[in-house]
């Protein structure tokens, strides 16, 4: 099996969420600075959380596992495409609700469009 380079910074762009993510916990004081929330909101701002790391590990695993059927049939490029829209959103998102300027703030919404990127260039190559 000959996985693509583009398709092998897929799966580490995506893996690389994934790890960020499971780092919330420690990062973030999680749950001690939930607190203040509501039970429901605790739960659901982990709950969410742990969900985008099995979302990025299952696509960084397609991206090594079947990288013909993500370039060469429409499952695999609509698969792609959806993970560029993701990432789209995920800029948007950024720019509305997390208005902070700070260089690590910057530099992730600079990794969330590369997302973005990464992920187009396939179905487009199909």
């Amino acid at each position: 099996m000959d996985v693509n380079p583009l398709l092998l910074l897929c799966a580490a762009h995506s893996f690389g969420f994934a790890l960020f993510h499971l780092g919330f916990w420690r990062q973030f004081d999680w749950p001690r600075t939930l607190q203040d929330t509501t039970g429901p909101n605790r739960a659901i701002i982990q709950i969410a959380n742990l969900q985008l790391v099995w979302v990025f590990t299952g696509v960084g695993l397609l991206c090594l596992l079947y990288p013909e059927e993500l370039v060469a049939t429409p499952l695999g490029r609509a698969v792609m495409a959806g993970m560029a829209v993701f990432w789209i959103i995920r800029v948007a998102a950024q720019l509305i609700w997390l208005r902070i300027d700070h260089p690590l703030v910057h530099a992730l919404t600079a990794l969330f469009a590369a997302g973005a990127l990464l992920f187009a260039w396939h179905p487009l190559q199909g």
